[in-house]
């Protein structure tokens, strides 16, 4: 029965409501307020539904700006036009100083005897030695490399602004042949030496007084020719041409990291067309 009576008060209440004033809605049940754990609250003899919030708008962070992707590298360009001036200053100032030593020692010369080589001839005890070429037959020493002594100077200076030169002038594609005339410079020196040396050493006179087997003198350590005991050594100038060609190995590896961060960099052939401490040496084409 008692049933029977909520059930009817149940559907007069729901009657009445649809028979109300024109307009008049029966409200909604308003959520409660969020607990204390963060859960809503539901009204009574409803279900829990999650309350709706409000995000916060961020304002957009505005992107970064592209990062330069070359650049003109001034300190880079300075160091190795540097390193330039200075490998030339070395090959040309190696002119002026001793490339070879050779040392003579036998029982008649306690002190022994001594040869220096230059790319402007020979000195030392220069008398002496031609004494004992004309005995074996050897020509005197004056008749070695003539041409070479004569074009020394020129060849040497000719070195020293090529070197700089092609430091301003290659481009990115070949720039690495800046180290190669330095390079060649002691290499040439040794290779021209040892050919003078074996020739002077494999044409002697076969009328000579004193024959002896054809030889050719050792150019670095001990040696032997006949009953004399020999000693040679590299000098001032070959090692400074050999710092001098150093130094340009060091300057074709900043050189590549200047072209590599060019702003022609894709653009560059054989020529460094902006050139390389120009005005405009660095910019991107048409800059």
């Amino acid at each position: 029965m008692l049933h029977a009576s909520e059930s009817e008060s149940h559907a007069q209440r729901h009657v009445a409501g649809e028979e109300g004033e024109p307009g008049e809605q029966t409200p909604e049940p308003e959520l409660e307020a969020e607990g204390a754990a963060g859960s809503p609250v539901a009204p009574e003899g409803g279900d829990a539904r999650p309350a709706r919030r409000k995000l916060p708008v961020v304002a957009g962070t505005p992107a970064a700006a592209p990062a330069t992707t070359w650049s003109r590298a001034w300190g880079k360009r300075a160091l190795v036009v540097v390193l330039a001036l200075t490998a030339g200053a070395l090959f040309l100032g190696s002119y002026f100083q001793p490339w070879w030593r050779f040392q003579l020692y036998a029982p008649q010369y306690p002190n022994g005897l001594e040869l220096v080589i230059s790319l402007d001839g020979v000195s030392g005890d220069v008398r002496e030695v031609n004494m004992l070429n004309h005995y074996i037959g050897m020509e005197s020493l004056e008749k070695a490399a003539p041409f070479e002594r004569e074009m020394a100077i020129y060849a040497v200076a000719g070195l020293a602004v090529l070197v700089l030169a092609l430091t301003l002038a290659l481009g990115k594609k070949v720039g690495k042949l800046v180290v190669i005339p330095g390079l060649l410079f002691p290499l040439v020196f040794i290779a021209d030496s040892f050919y003078w040396l074996h020739k002077f050493g494999h044409s002697m006179d076969p009328k000579a007084a004193i024959h002896i087997a054809p030889f050719t003198p050792h150019m670095f350590g001990n040696g032997e020719i006949g009953q004399f005991g020999t000693f040679a050594y590299p000098l001032t100038g070959f090692w400074m041409s050999v710092a001098g060609a150093l130094l340009l190995v060091v300057a074709v590896v900043f050189r590549a990291r200047v072209c590599k961060a060019c702003g022609r960099a894709g653009t560059c052939g054989a020529v460094c067309k902006a050139g390389f401490v120009g005005p405009k040496a660095g910019l991107p084409s048409g800059a």
